[in-house]
């Protein structure tokens, strides 16, 4: 479980360099544009704070990247096929964006610039 949660993928320079960018720019767009807003009303919210406030802060540390990717994800799963439904797909593409950053930190891990990998040391692998 350890392993699943805090391995950091990649360890390759520019391939953890990118994971970075991808991460924090993920993790602040979300946190500033969606999560702090519900922060100010958490308790009309109180359902989406773990996916829009903790997820992105996890995401932007590197920490338990894995997860907070998955619950990002299916934070944005619920908002485009639930929430906004019935709306035009302009209205839905913020969600299926979010949801392809967020299967994409899924995939790869956090990168070795990041908390991750400072929890969970390993020799280094080859592939």
């Amino acid at each position: 479980m350890k392993r699943f949660i805090f391995d950091c993928g990649s360890r390759e320079t520019l391939t953890s360099i990118a994971l970075l960018a991808l991460r924090v720019s993920t993790g602040a767009m979300m946190f500033f544009g969606h999560g702090l807003g519900k922060l100010r009303g958490y308790e009309k919210m109180i359902a989406t704070l773990a996916a829009e406030v903790l997820a992105p802060v996890l995401l932007i540390l590197g920490l338990a990247t894995r997860p907070a990717a998955f619950l990002l994800s299916f934070a944005m799963v619920i908002a485009a096929f639930e929430v906004h439904a019935a709306d035009p797909f302009a209205t839905k593409e913020k969600a299926f964006l979010y949801l392809a950053m967020g299967i994409t930190l899924i995939l790869s891990g956090a990168g070795s610039f990041s908390l991750d990998a400072l929890l969970y040391r390993e020799k280094r692998r080859r592939w």
